[in-house]
């Protein structure tokens, strides 16, 4: 990795954010970080941290806090703020926070209106808040992390239920990040080859995973930060590698998790091979997505938002 990208912008200085400075600052592809927070005192802090590391490290990423509108100068942006609720559903938790983070995440598109970079949208529920950010900023290259986790996850769940090397599979998970997630068993290989998937056990453990997470440390970190680091590194053509990311189809009517074959930053969407069932449980993710974006749609037209 040769290239050095100008400037990448973190929209929230919270758990998501600290962790994509900190993985970016140490990977050192790029020459600036600007950070935008809720409030200054925490994107100051951000920065402190970030400087830190760089001096400790020997980092050339230099790091400085910005106002919002200031980041749409960079490369490219992670937008991963959070709306003031508390999220107490049991059940489709991701989908909690609609309300509260949609006002939040088309205050933010409608600031970016017109933005040529790169986005990278961690806020959930992660598809519904990408196609919202799509459709207020106009922005072209607008992707969301939630089935990159979700295929990482799947992965590991094989390996530990298979007794196998988690290197030896090949397996991932499409549609929505949350409860209608779709597992592609139909075209996942161990060592290149079919195999039967325990498929109850896979769903439980990929429910358990998250919840684990959350009630130990509070909200996942390094696992949704990774996926970022790997989606920005594709989307900026700093690597090739096919990831799983939500993004919005062509004529705006549906975005859902789908695998991704980038090539010097140009993606494609990659066929995941599903079975006639898997189809249906893909379409039905497509509804649940439709529903949600069509309950927060109205913030699409709203003149004034807050953001926090």
């Amino acid at each position: 990795m040769t290239a050095r990208i100008p400037a990448v912008g973190i929209i929230g200085a919270g758990a998501i954010g600290h962790t994509v400075g900190t993985l970016i600052t140490a990977a050192g592809w790029c020459e600036h970080v600007l950070v935008s927070s809720g409030t200054e005192e925490s994107a100051r802090a951000l920065v402190t941290d970030l400087q830190d590391m760089a001096q400790v490290i020997s980092s050339p990423v230099r790091s400085r806090a910005a106002d919002l509108p200031d980041l749409a100068g960079c490369d490219a942006v992670v937008v991963c703020p959070r709306g003031r609720f508390t999220n107490t559903a049991v059940r489709d938790v991701r989908m909690a926070g609609l309300k509260a983070n949609a006002p939040v995440i088309a205050g933010i598109g409608r600031m970016f209106a017109g933005y040529t970079g790169t986005a990278i949208i961690v806020t959930n529920p992660v598809d519904a808040m990408t196609w919202l950010f799509a459709t207020t900023s106009g922005a072209k290259r607008v992707y969301g992390v939630g089935s990159a986790t979700d295929s990482a996850r799947y992965r590991l769940t094989l390996a530990h239920l298979l007794a196998v090397p988690v290197e030896s599979v090949e397996g991932r998970v499409v549609g929505e990040h949350g409860d209608a997630a779709v597992v592609c068993a139909a075209a996942t290989r161990i060592a290149g080859l079919p195999a039967a998937i325990p498929l109850q056990a896979v769903h439980e453990e990929l429910a358990a995973r998250p919840r684990r997470i959350n009630q130990g440390l509070g909200r996942a970190r390094s696992g949704p930060a990774g996926a970022v680091l790997v989606a920005l590194t594709a989307a900026l053509g700093l690597t090739d590698t096919v990831t799983e990311l939500s993004v919005v189809n062509p004529d705006h009517t549906a975005c859902r998790g789908m695998p991704l074959r980038f090539s010097a930053g140009v993606p494609t969407v990659v066929d995941p091979g599903l079975d006639p069932a898997e189809q249906r449980l893909l379409d039905d993710a497509d509804r649940k997505i439709r529903a949600a974006h069509t309950a927060v749609r109205h913030h699409t037209e709203a003149q004034k938002d807050t953001i926090q």
